[in-house]
């Protein structure tokens, strides 16, 4: 799955035009590196967000297509928020 489809789906961001604005913007990073809206999330991977002055870290848990807003947050877990 995308990284800008990903973050919509599980609500990281919003809008997914959003998320890929972030992505154009430098403010996504995957296992350490800047990454574009067309990178590919695997299972295990730790995406880092920028919102200004924080930063949420998050450990990619599953990529499933749809889910509803309750089961959101079982896609990933919170390893840090600044």
């Amino acid at each position: 799955m995308r990284i800008d489809k990903y973050l919509k789906v599980s609500r990281l961001i919003k809008r997914r035009t959003v998320a890929q604005d972030a992505c154009d913007g430098d403010h996504i990073a995957v296992n350490g590196k800047v990454v574009k809206p067309s990178y590919q999330v695997k299972i295990g991977d730790e995406i880092e967000i920028r919102f200004g002055q924080r930063t949420l870290t998050v450990r990619v848990l599953s990529t499933v297509e749809h889910v509803g807003k309750a089961e959101a947050q079982s896609m990933f877990e919170v390893i840090s928020q600044n």
